[in-house]
């Protein structure tokens, strides 16, 4: 078989689409897989949904020949949140095409390894994002040296992401647009970028490129005290308000319960996922075994598995910051979608497009969506645990 753009654009209709659809849900990270993908909601470019909060006023209890409790309604709370442009691009240039034009199974190489790397990369961004704010910011720039830029968190970085460097008004420092990061140091909270950089950017920040305040709205942004709105609503509506304990020491048994005790009590919601980092994962199997008790291990949609708090599985993840602990609802979470991914076609039906001036053909992968959370007072979070 002669291979062609009309071959690749029919591949990648047909063959990778349902795949990437799959892994992209499914397999990102345990809390991805949990939460539900709705096209309901969605008005135009916007999501707008109503909540129900609080207790009907119309339920009660009477004597036998008494009046009927008056009908009072529930309280409805709007929430209204744009749809974000989440991207995925592959690159696959003529000569390479040519390569393989009588060759299938080279094509067919050819198109596996763009679309492992296409898949290997959003599901890393879009795990991050559950944990962001919506902004894409990634740290503050604590202190410059050479190349290297020693950030307030490294968690949510990492090697080959290209990078934008914003002041603290929110502008862009046009000639660090587009860095790319080289290397990341966990053990000294810093990144290595491809250029030279000046001392006049310490205490500016660093955001994923082109991505500011253009990324899902994640748990950051449900827990920020400093944040004054969410969704459009006041935050101090005790709707929004969820249940945040901070701790100083190592996380104790009482600590976890006490916390999903006060979301019950105050939301009547009940989680059913603890997400917290490496080092807080570990402090939890010490504790445990301290007490001569090993916590079981369960398995999760997606394959995943998970060691288990009273029937709750508690997963690690990287984008969780240090010394935090999530507990949540995952029943709560809903990410509202125009539609599924989708490859963007042109208005002949081509997927695959020439980059004007150069021997490359692209590909988009597309999904306008936004992440809402029905309950923010039903989540709780555990901050200051001590890891070492």
């Amino acid at each position: 078989m002669s291979i062609n753009l009309m071959n690749a654009d029919g591949a990648l209709k047909s063959a990778y689409l349902d795949v990437v659809v799959d892994h992209l849900n499914n397999n990102v990270n345990p809390f991805f897989a949990a939460i539900e993908n709705s096209t309901a909601d969605v008005v135009g470019k916007e999501v707008r949904k109503l909540i129900v909060s609080g207790f009907n006023g119309g339920v009660g209890a009477g004597t036998e020949d008494g009046e009927l409790p008056f009908a009072r309604g529930s309280n409805y709370t709007q929430f209204v949140a744009p749809l974000k442009n989440l991207y995925g691009v592959i690159e696959i240039s003529d000569k390479a095409l040519r390569v393989s034009e009588n060759n299938a199974g080279a094509f067919v190489n050819l198109l596996n390894t763009e679309m492992q790397s296409l898949l290997s990369t959003s599901k890393i961004n879009l795990g991050r994002m559950l944990f962001g704010d919506g902004s894409g910011n990634l740290g503050e720039i604590v202190l410059v040296s050479g190349e290297k830029l020693m950030l307030s968190a490294v968690h949510m970085c990492m090697p080959g992401m290209c990078i934008d460097i914003v002041d603290g008004e929110g502008n862009y420092i046009e000639k660090y647009r587009g860095v790319r990061i080289v290397n990341v140091d966990h053990k000294d909270i810093s990144i290595t970028v491809d250029v030279p950089v000046d001392d006049e950017i310490n205490n500016c920040y660093v955001y994923l490129h082109n991505a500011k305040d253009n990324e899902l709205t994640g748990l950051a942004a449900i827990f920020d005290t400093n944040r004054t709105s969410l969704y459009g609503v006041d935050k101090t509506m005790p709707l929004m308000q969820p249940t945040c304990k901070n701790v100083t020491t190592s996380i104790t048994e009482d600590d976890i319960q006490e916390t999903l005790d006060n979301i019950e009590k105050n939301s009547g919601s009940v989680p059913d996922m603890i997400i917290c980092s490496w080092g807080v994962r570990r402090k939890l199997i010490k504790m445990f075994s301290e007490h001569n008790r090993t916590l079981p291990v369960m398995e999760l949609a997606g394959g995943f598995k998970a060691i288990s708090y009273n029937g709750i599985p508690i997963v690690v993840d990287r984008n969780c910051p240090h010394g935090t602990m999530y507990l949540l609802n995952t029943n709560d979470f809903v990410l509202h979608q125009l539609c599924d991914w989708e490859w963007l076609s042109s208005e002949d039906g081509k997927i695959l497009k020439q980059i004007p001036g150069k021997p490359v053909y692209t590909a988009t992968l597309v999904k306008y969506a936004e992440l809402i959370c029905n309950q923010p007072n039903g989540q709780g979070v555990i901050t200051g645990i001590v890891e070492y």
